[in-house]
């Protein structure tokens, strides 16, 4: 975990915020598996400011549709989730993910319209409404605030860890906090989130700025991860603002609202990197920095196009330092620059070794290079030496289970 000065990391993941509850129950929607949670219910005491974005590919769940027409007043008091199918593809769908709400609207007496949904699995393959049905009104009656890790299991599918994080910070003297879940291994390539994320807080913050916020913390965070190139259809960010920590509405882009970025920061930035962590089949976190771009956009550019080559990663899965991989990839980025003037560095935990200068490989021990590269956390550093852009990307390495996983993953 990485953290931040001025906030301190909590428990509680998505209930850490004032007035949040969630819960989450075995409902056996994955035919033939009831030993793993898979239906997951969040609910706010007061209709929550929301704010959500969503995946860029063509072809979208119809819980992203149902969704999408709810958030239209900007307001939301409740979420449901499924994992083991997408609800993706089928044209019953829609009328799937409406009931799905209308079912926990009834369970908690509030509006449907005021029900997020979402799903995530296998695609194409027709979702099931008698199981959820069943469970819904159990779902709605165990909600806790403690039960945040529970939601979290709930909406794992091939993930091998729980993804949960909070933080504590003061906004003119009130205690306000920031938390969520999100799930995602495999089918990560987005261009707005991943696969699904669910972010609370009871900051006090116009609707507006609660959207601002969140695209752009997004656009530095989640949208900086790669698994394996693939957006996926049910991509999912969800942002809810119960405003109960009663701190001065945040109406304007001043120093509180500085501070709440920065918390949002703080919690997407971490789920990000451990949804990297968490690729399939990976061993290795990869984080790389780029520095000196002409402008931030290019150096984003660069650092998405790096982590997300398969022929560095599978380099990085042996612990070989094949630099010339990590060039070509830099060089193929969509930006403009000097390939001659780019340096490579490589660091972990056991040290930091140059590879490349002025766009040309230089000597370097290959046993000292093995032992950086064999770490479970690998940084490469690229300085491009053309300006004062500057990001950061995560990715991680690609193995011969990713291959399996996904071989079998109907199956």
């Amino acid at each position: 975990m990485v953290k931040f000065e001025g906030f301190d990391f909590i428990d509680g993941g998505v209930c850490a915020a004032e007035g949040f509850t969630a819960a989450g129950v075995i409902a056996g929607i994955k035919a033939g598996n009831t030993t793993k949670r898979d239906l997951a219910m969040i609910y706010c005491a007061e209709r929550c400011k929301t704010a959500a974005l969503y995946t860029t590919n063509k072809v979208k769940g119809a819980p992203i549709i149902v969704t999408k027409k709810h958030l239209e007043d900007g307001y939301a008091q409740a979420v449901i989730v499924n994992s083991g199918n997408a609800n993706t593809c089928n044209d019953n769908g829609i009328e799937i993910a409406e009931e799905m709400c209308e079912l926990t609207a009834q369970a908690l007496d509030i509006d449907s319209n005021d029900v997020v949904v979402g799903s995530t699995g296998v695609i194409g393959q027709k979702l099931n409404i008698k199981p959820i049905k069943m469970v819904i009104p159990t779902l709605a009656k165990s909600l806790s605030p403690k039960k945040s890790s529970e939601a979290c299991e709930a909406i794992m599918t091939t993930d091998t860890r729980k993804k949960e994080i909070a933080v504590e910070f003061e906004i003119e003297g009130r205690k306000c906090h920031v938390g969520g879940i999100s799930k995602g291994s495999g089918m990560i390539h987005p261009n707005m989130a991943t696969m699904l994320a669910f972010i609370t807080t009871d900051v006090a913050i116009n609707g507006t700025l609660l959207e601002k916020a969140l695209r752009k913390v997004n656009s530095v965070t989640y949208n900086m991860v790669s698994v394996d190139g693939d957006t996926s259809t049910n991509d999912t960010l969800v942002l809810m603002s119960s405003g109960l920590a009663k701190n001065p509405e945040i109406v304007c882009e001043d120093k509180n609202y500085e501070l709440f970025e920065n918390a949002l920061y703080a919690v997407m930035m971490n789920l990000a990197r451990e949804t990297a962590r968490d690729g399939e089949g990976a061993t290795k976190l990869i984080e790389c920095i780029v520095n000196g771009a002409p402008d931030e956009n290019s150096a984003k550019i660069v650092a998405k196009s790096v982590i997300g080559s398969s022929l560095v990663k599978a380099a990085l899965f042996a612990a070989d330092a094949n630099w010339g991989r990590i060039l070509c990839a830099i060089g193929y980025a969509q930006a403009d620059f000097d390939i001659n003037k780019v340096s490579v560095e490589l660091a972990s935990a056991k040290g930091k070794l140059t590879v490349c200068t002025n766009g040309a490989g230089i000597s370097f021990s290959e046993e000292s290079a093995k032992e950086i590269l064999s770490e479970d956390e690998i940084k490469i550093l690229i300085d491009i030496h053309s300006g004062e852009g500057k990001a950061i990307a995560w990715g991680c390495d690609l193995t011969f289970e990713y291959v399996k996983i996904n071989a079998e993953y109907r199956t």
